[in-house]
């Protein structure tokens, strides 16, 4: 049997993706990862093939700096970062105005570059980024099943009643006009409305016959599989298609002989990291590092782009680098913070560890909503919160009797006794007719 992954050139959307067709290697299966060059180490690294699919404009191996990027790509992503340090509503504004551009990169030339991979690898099962929509537009056109994969929190695939782009809930510390919240859903409901379009005229064009989709954001495949917890789902109200919540997806990671010195020493530690594309928040990071000394708590940061100057004097106690081997650390930390990304929210979670949410954009703040509101963690504005509230959050979700901490445990629990490489490989054999 063959699997083929279909993934975006992004670290932090393939790393997910190659951890769940571990499933399918370890049962001694073939897996293959079409996404583009810049991540081909991480495909090589899982022991898989790859075969050149670039499905966007930009790319990322790790971590992102716009002065890596085509000149496109650069300028959008500074116009995104700017939109940050104005505020939610700002940032999800510019966002949705990206959407048309950033979403379906050359859909035809991209949806027939896809079958012509599908053709020459001719796989048994396929998984695909949600996200990687100018793929997914020739499976739909095609009628080729496939398992969709989506990653973050759940609204990125929008269900009744939601408009793509809009959170459905977000944090109590964020409180927006609601003069902001009506041209902010009504800018989202265009952009759906032109995506829409732009889904449709593509699908005319690989196939005449193609129906049209009245929501291509709406649009998903017959298997949903959500890299998510889903005790963090529990109590939204949302009424979901047929799914399978894969939790985390547990992956291998080397730990380097300092690092695995330094946790060694036993003491209680917070990892601190902004993912690949917000560690540009220097500003935030160095509040963050403020209140961390204020606690006197250890601390592991990630700075990403951002300069380790900036985090001011570093303690002796404390391991500061641009990169940081994260499940690694947060296999042993005492909370994490966290600009609500998918593999970091999910990952803290899998290992049982609270955390306080800084969300900048997109489902960041409906998934820093679920965590207030399952008690897992804390969230606050990382533009307004100040060093003496980011402070006391953190000894909060730190101490050892956080009232989070149960829920957390069982849901690591949970994905220890069902991981989410193992759902996904039972669901779609489960959908495919095989036996698993």
């Amino acid at each position: 049997m063959t699997l083929l992954i279909i993934s975006p050139d992004y670290a932090s959307h393939l790393l997910p993706l190659a951890a769940l067709g571990t499933a399918w290697r370890d049962a001694g299966e073939e897996v293959v990862v079409a996404t583009g060059p810049a991540t081909a180490a991480i495909v090589s690294g899982f022991g898989y093939d790859r075969v050149d699919l670039p499905l966007g404009r930009g790319a990322n191996a790790g971590v992102i700096r716009s002065s890596e990027q085509q000149a496109e790509e650069a300028a959008s992503l500074e116009g995104f970062f700017a939109a940050t340090r104005t505020g939610m509503v700002a940032t999800l504004a510019y966002q949705a105005r990206e959407r048309l551009t950033d979403l379906m990169w050359r859909p035809v030339d991209r949806a027939r570059a896809t079958l012509q991979v599908i053709d020459e690898v001719a796989p048994d099962a396929i998984l695909v980024d949600h996200l990687a929509y100018s793929a997914r537009l020739a499976l739909h056109t095609h009628g080729i099943a496939y398992g969709d994969v989506v990653l973050g929190h759940p609204s990125a695939l929008p269900v009744a009643g939601e408009v793509y782009g809009y959170p459905p809930a977000w944090p109590a510390a964020f409180t927006p006009e609601a003069a902001q919240l009506r041209e902010l859903r009504a800018l989202c409901e265009e952009v759906s409305r032109r995506f829409t379009t732009q889904w449709n005229d593509a699908a005319a064009a690989l196939d005449p016959g193609a129906r049209p989709v009245a929501d291509a954001f709406a649009l998903h495949g017959d298997t949903v599989l959500y890299n998510y917890p889903a005790e963090l789902a529990a109590g939204d109200g949302r009424e979901l298609p047929p799914h399978r919540f894969l939790g985390s997806t547990p992956r291998d990671e080397a730990g380097a002989s300092d690092v695995e010195g330094w946790i060694a020493t036993g003491h209680p530690y917070v990892y601190v990291s902004f993912g690949s594309f917000l560690s540009v928040r220097g500003e935030v990071l160095a509040r963050v590092a403020d209140a961390l000394r204020a606690t006197g708590l250890r601390a592991a940061i990630a700075t990403g782009t951002t300069d380790a100057a900036m985090l001011g004097p570093i303690p002796d106690d404390w391991l500061v680098a641009e990169y940081l081997p994260q499940v690694r650390l947060l296999a042993s930390a005492a909370a994490a913070v966290t600009h609500g990304g998918n593999n970091s929210v999910t990952e803290a979670v899998g290992h049982g560890v609270p955390l306080l949410v800084l969300p900048f954009s997109t489902d960041q703040f409906a998934g820093a909503a679920a965590i207030e509101r399952t008690g897992t963690g804390r969230a606050l504005d990382p533009n307004a919160a100040t060093v003496e509230q980011l402070a006391a959050a953190l000894r909060e979700v730190a101490d050892p009797t956080f009232t989070g901490r149960p829920v957390l445990r069982a849901a690591a629990a949970a994905q220890v006794a069902q991981p989410g490489p193992s759902i996904a490989r039972a669901t779609v054999s489960a959908s495919a007719g095989e036996v698993s």
